[in-house]
């Protein structure tokens, strides 16, 4: 590669037969967790932390939210790598521009930087450390928690999405959120959260919280399908009304779900509740 500048660097266009399609490679009896980076964010470290995201990512979109909501514009920087990728892993191309912070090509090279010869999953999100010039984390479970508790000295949430009452509620509920389950059960979960939102404008207690950004980036992925649960579908549209939700939202990198043939600016007539 020419000896650009660190900010011009962009990866080559996606070419897998030169270097195949991705694939995770875990050897037999690996015990390693998949997300093997589990540090953790400093309490009020502005600018210290970037996120490498991805605009088609559940696991990214949860982190977004949860770093906008938690009022971090500036504290927290954030870039995005190429919606597609080849064996080499997620990359920065034109699309979204270059990595801003080291001028990888590559997000595997961010890994290869902090553990020479990684052989685990390249994922999004993935958080840098500034300081330390390294992978602190891609356990996207923790990153988006830590945004909303640990910044409370240098910025000022639009919402508490994590409030300590409220955190076994958030994970019980929630725990069975995750995209991936077969169509059958997905329908029967989205039945039963349409019943449980007739009657309430969020999930947890009176404002947003975790639980919903949890649910939204299932929900705005599932597509036209969402518009045969009437109070699902109203709420999804009530949350897309919200900045930090609707700015963190490109309905048209979620494949051919349908998502962006809906019309999210109808009206979503929604039970009492607020997001202070």
């Amino acid at each position: 590669m020419p000896n650009l500048p660190r900010s011009s660097r962009l990866a080559s266009p996606v070419d897998t037969t030169a270097y195949g399609e991705y694939r995770i490679n875990r050897r037999p009896g690996d015990q390693r967790p998949l997300y093997r980076f589990t540090g953790r964010i400093e309490h009020g470290a502005a600018g210290r932390y970037h996120i490498y995201a991805g605009w088609f990512c559940p696991w990214s979109h949860r982190v977004t939210i949860a770093r906008e909501l938690a009022g971090l514009g500036d504290a927290v920087s954030v870039s995005y790598v190429d919606n597609a990728r080849d064996g080499r892993g997620w990359a920065f191309r034109e699309r979204y521009g270059p990595d801003p912070v080291n001028g990888f090509t590559l997000l595997r090279q961010a890994y290869e930087q902090t553990e020479p010869g990684f052989d685990g999953h390249i994922s999004v999100p993935t958080l840098w450390d500034r300081s330390a010039g390294r992978v602190l984390s891609n356990d996207y479970r923790t990153i988006g928690i830590d945004l909303a508790t640990r910044f409370r000295d240098v910025a000022e949430p639009l919402v508490e999405a994590y409030p300590e009452p409220l955190r076994a509620q958030i994970e019980e509920l929630t725990g069975w959120l995750a995209p991936g389950v077969g169509e059958d059960e997905t329908k029967a979960r989205f039945a039963a959260l349409d019943e449980r939102l007739a009657t309430r404008r969020y999930l947890v207690g009176p404002t947003v919280t975790e639980a919903d950004i949890r649910l939204y980036v299932v929900l705005v992925r599932y597509g036209a399908g969402l518009t045969a649960y009437p109070n699902l579908w109203a709420y999804a549209r009530d949350l897309y009304t919200v900045p930090a939700f609707r700015d963190t939202t490109d309905l048209h990198t979620y494949g051919d779900s349908g998502a962006a043939e809906l019309d999210w600016s109808a009206p979503a007539r929604r039970p009492e509740g607020s997001l202070s």
